[in-house]
C-alpha cells in the first residue's frame, strides 16, 4: 500500500509533466495553425472531428466546445466513419482528424476517403511526419515528450495537448466571429452559467413583496412593514423615489441606543443614498455591487428613478447566480 506522501508526489509530478507539455505546445504553432483556423472560419460547411480510442473522446469534447462558442461541429468516430457514419460529411465540412500516432490503420483507412470527397483534412497529431501529418491540408503538432504514465502507455499527456489545440482552435474562431456573452448564452440557456448570461433584476421582482414607509412613519411602522415583507429591508420613499433605505441592522442598532422609540420616525434611522439598480440590469450585475457594498439588498427603481422593490441576496442563491 502507497502511503499518502508516495500518492501525492505522484499526483504532483503527473500535474507538472502535462503542464510542462502544455506550455511547450505554444512553441509548436506555426502558419499551419492560423491557415486551419482561417480555413475554417471561410468554410460555408460544418467541422467534422474524428478520431479513435482517448483520442475520439476527446473529439466530443471539441465538438461541444466549437458548439458553444459559434462553429457547427459534429463527432464521427473513425471506426463508424468506414463503416457507414463517412455519409455524415457534406461537401462543404471540413474534418479534423485526431491520432497520436497518425498511423493506426482505421486512420490510414479513412484519411484518403476524406480526401476523396474533396474535404480538407486538419491533423492534430503528436507525430507530424506519421501517414496523418503528411497527408493533412494542415497539420497542427500536438508532440508530447512522454505520457504521465508510469509506463508511458496511457494516453494522459498526449490526449491534455489535443484537448488543448482544440480549444486554442475554437477560441481563435470565436473571436475572429465575433462571437460576444449575447451569442454565448443563446447556445447556454440552461444552468447557473445561463442565467448569469441572460437574467434580469426584473425576473428576481416578481414573486418579490414591495416594502416602502414614508420620511415621516413612526418606527413601529417601520418594524411591522419590515416584518411584514420579510425582506429584512424597507424602502422609505418621497413622491415613489427612494430617499433612504432602513435594514434589520438599523434597527438592532437604534435600539441598542435608546428604547424610547415614540418621538423618532423613519428619516431619524434611515440611510441616505442607498445603493439602487435598475429593473432592466443584470442579475450578475446586482450580485457583483452587493458583493463590492458588503450588503445582501439592493433596492431595483425603473428609468424614472421610481421605486420597484428590492432583491436580496437569497434571490440570487435561489437561482443558483451566487
Amino acid at each position: 500500500m502507497k502511503d499518502i506522501n508516495t500518492i501525492i508526489k505522484t499526483a504532483k509530478e503527473t500535474i507538472l509533466i502535462e503542464s510542462n507539455a502544455i506550455a511547450n505546445l505554444a512553441n509548436l504553432i506555426d502558419d499551419n495553425f492560423d491557415k486551419a483556423v482561417r480555413f475554417i472560419l471561410n468554410a460555408n460547411g460544418r467541422v467534422i472531428v474524428t478520431g479513435i480510442g482517448k483520442s475520439a473522446n476527446i473529439a466530443t469534447k471539441i465538438v461541444a466546445t466549437l458548439n458553444s462558442t459559434g462553429t457547427p461541429a459534429i463527432f464521427m468516430h473513425a471506426a463508424d466513419a468506414i463503416h457507414g457514419d463517412l455519409g455524415n460529411v457534406q461537401d462543404e465540412d471540413v474534418v479534423i482528424c485526431i491520432s497520436k500516432s497518425g498511423n493506426t490503420p482505421e486512420i490510414k483507412v479513412l484519411v484518403p476517403l476524406i480526401k476523396n470527397y474533396g474535404n480538407k483534412i486538419v491533423a492534430i497529431t503528436g507525430n507530424i511526419s506519421s501517414y496523418l501529418g503528411e497527408n493533412a491540408d494542415f497539420t497542427l503538432n500536438a508532440f508530447v515528450e512522454k505520457e504521465a504514465c508510469p509506463n508511458n502507455l496511457a494516453p494522459t499527456t498526449s490526449t491534455t495537448a489535443q484537448l488543448v489545440l482544440g480549444d486554442a482552435l475554437a477560441v481563435c474562431l470565436q473571436e475572429l466571429r465575433g462571437f460576444t456573452s449575447k451569442d454565448f448564452a443563446k447556445y447556454h440557456p440552461g444552468g447557473a452559467l445561463g442565467k448569469r448570461l441572460y437574467l434580469r433584476v426584473s425576473d428576481l421582482l416578481k414573486d418579490n413583496q414591495v416594502p416602502r414607509v414614508n420620511k415621516e412613519d413612526s418606527i413601529a411602522t417601520v418594524i411591522l412593514e419590515i416584518s411584514a415583507k420579510r425582506l429584512g429591508v424597507t424602502a422609505v420613499v418621497e413622491n415613489d423615489i427612494v430617499v433612504g433605505i432602513i435594514t434589520d441592522g438599523d434597527i438592532r442598532r437604534m435600539l441598542s441606543k435608546t428604547t424610547d422609540i415614540t418621538t423618532l420616525v423613519a428619516k431619524d434611522i434611515m440611510g441616505a443614498n442607498p445603493k439602487t439598480i435598475k429593473e432592466d440590469a443584470m442579475a450578475i450585475d446586482a450580485l457583483n455591487t452587493m458583493e463590492n457594498n458588503s450588503i445582501t439588498q439592493i433596492l431595483v427603481t425603473n428609468d424614472s428613478d421610481k421605486y420597484l422593490g428590492v432583491v436580496h441576496l437569497h434571490d440570487l442563491i435561489k437561482e443558483g447566480i451566487f
